[in-house]
């Protein structure tokens, strides 16, 4: 049931993302087709763009004014502006806004006021200036009359309270937020690890865990961002600088900006091409995990094999689709050769390093010096090959450390690899007993302690070598052979082991190193001058005299007065 469960949620997850990249494929490159005409269209609007300015009361946009023959469009808006400032400001009662002829040109006046006056340049297509001055003055009295309201005191309890819920709700959906990821979502993945990690015979890396709580954080940003909007928004003390900020980052990010071939393309733009390459490179994951778990399992190739197959058909995969992606979203491959001559340059001078270890593990991969699973010596570091990628080769050691070693090492060192070919390999095990002891009891329990083992092959044979003579023993040596090198240390331990008890049981000593050392007596012959024998006879005479001249202290006495 383990297993069904597990596939299941592979085969649903890999169905998911198939989805969402064959979404993204089919709706983001018409997209992208359209910046080219939308850059040519803003570009003659550009002009219109820039030759209008913004009527504008409390932070609200109410509507466009152009040039007129006397006035700018910024000098017209700037009189509007500060007239409705004005109006709002000192007026108590409702404000009226009228229209009036004059010379045949609307005219829209505020509490008698002149305000603007409606032009033909201020009219769209299909609309007369007498239609377009009443939907100017309707616009201008719904403004007016928010603008008054929002100047009471009822509605400045209003936002507050409101704003007090909308924090207080920003703080309840990231409250539940974090709930729903500690107890369903994190267990789930977790779970989902540990069930898959037995069928695929590694410990599963917890990208998926880390994927989750960045998502999280995302979401959690988005609701704080919109809720500070919002509340920005209730005050007309702040909406002008909230609209400000707002519109800079929408314009910031869909202006077009960088230029790449033919066609320009804005950050939200290259954003959404970033997210769809993460997800082909996620897709390429899945389906290589699924070839490997899934597929290459069952053909009766060898690990190293289905790994190297695997690894070339992931690349294959990525290189491809990277071309296809770039060519749908209109960028021209062929825009890319100067860049392509530059990172050329680049790895000839400041990448030599990247590129020496991506060569090295081409020839890793095709030529196969070391394969996933072999048990490996690099420089005394000894372990299992768990991955060879195109740059490094991850090493697990008999501590369970995983040590990411360059591609380069394994061909410019010399490598110890244990099961090039095959995975069978000699032990040696060398034992040393005392003099005097049985020879052939001896081999017969080196033997026996050979052929207990578990782990030792049956064929060939285990033997023994009588090596020499020591210095304080006789030297053998048990040769062994086994099927995994990665237990060999495991395997000595114990042939020791058993050797030292087998030995024991049979009147065998295994000696320490012993030295003996000989003194003989007799005269060492001395040659001595007859100045240092005279000089030395004078010491003794003038001694003697000086032991003669002291004084003899009065021996003690005993109770009874005798000596």
């Amino acid at each position: 049931m383990k297993f069904v469960s597990f596939v299941r949620v592979r085969i649903f997850r890999t169905l998911v993302l198939a989805f969402t990249v064959g979404c993204l494929l089919a709706v983001l490159p018409s997209l992208a087709q359209s910046n080219s005409n939308q850059s040519n269209s803003n570009q003659s609007n550009f002009n219109q763009t820039n030759s209008t300015a913004s009527i504008m009361l409390d932070g609200r946009k109410i509507f466009e004014v152009t040039p007129s023959e006397q006035y700018s469009a910024q000098e017209r808006a700037e009189y509007v502006n500060q007239v409705l400032q004005e109006q709002v400001k000192t007026a108590e009662s409702p404000i009226s806004v009228e229209i009036k002829d004059q010379q045949k040109i609307p005219v829209i006046e505020i509490n008698g006021q002149h305000l603007v006056s409606v032009t033909s340049e201020d009219t769209p297509a299909g609309r007369t200036t007498q239609e377009q001055a009443e939907f100017w003055r309707k616009k201008l009295q719904t403004v007016i009359q928010k603008a008054q309201y929002e100047r009471t005191p009822m509605y400045l309890i209003q936002a507050i309270v409101i704003s007090m819920a909308c924090v207080l709700l920003a703080i309840a959906l990231s409250w539940v937020l974090g709930k729903l990821w500690c107890n369903w979502l994190k267990p789930q993945l977790e779970k989902d690890a540990a069930e898959s990690a037995p069928l695929e015979g590694a410990k599963q890396p917890n990208s998926p865990k880390i994927a989750g709580q960045f998502l999280l954080g995302l979401i959690r940003c988005a609701i704080w961002i919109y809720a500070l909007i919002y509340i920005t928004n209730q005050f007309r003390q702040t909406r002008q600088l909230s609209r400000i900020v707002t519109d800079t980052l929408i314009t910031s990010l869909t202006s077009d900006l960088i230029p790449l071939g033919d066609n320009s393309y804005s950050v939200l733009n290259l954003l959404i091409l970033t997210g769809l390459f993460v997800g082909l490179i996620l897709l390429a994951k899945v389906i290589k995990q699924g070839l490997r778990s899934r597929v290459l399992r069952f053909t009766g190739l060898s690990r190293s094999s289905q790994e190297t197959i695997a690894v070339i058909l992931n690349y294959a995969f990525i290189f491809i689709t990277s071309l296809v992606l770039l060519q749908l979203w209109g960028l021209d491959i062929s825009s890319l050769t100067v860049f392509a001559g530059v990172l050329g340059v680049g790895i000839g001078l400041g990448l030599q390093g990247i590129a020496k270890e991506f060569i090295s593990g081409l020839v890793l991969i095709f030529e196969r010096p070391i394969q996933v699973g072999d048990f490996v010596d690099v420089g005394g570091l000894m372990g299992t090959v768990e991955y060879i990628n195109v740059r490094s080769t991850e090493v697990k050691t008999l501590d369970d450390i995983t040590i990411i070693i360059p591609n380069s090492k394994f061909l410019e060192s010399e490598v110890l690899n244990w099961s090039h070919h095959s995975s069978v390999s000699r032990l040696k095990i060398p034992v040393g007993v005392a003099y005097g002891s049985n020879l052939t009891t001896v081999r017969s329990a080196l033997i026996d302690a050979a052929k207990e083992h578990t782990d030792v092959l049956v064929q060939p044979t285990p033997r023994v070598f009588f090596k020499g003579f020591g210095d304080s023993s006789l030297d053998f040596d048990l040769l062994v052979w086994i099927s995994e090198p990665r237990k060999q240390f495991q395997i000595k331990s114990d042939l020791y082991f058993r050797i030292e008890v087998i030995l024991r049981h049979r009147g065998v000593e295994i000696p320490f190193p012993q030295r003996d050392l000989h003194v003989r007596s007799g005269s060492l012959p001395v040659d001595i001058s007859p100045q240092l024998v005279e000089s030395l006879a004078q010491l003794s005479q003038s001694l003697a005299k000086w032991l003669d001249q002291q004084p003899t202290a009065n021996p003690p006495q005993d109770g009874n007065g005798h000596k």
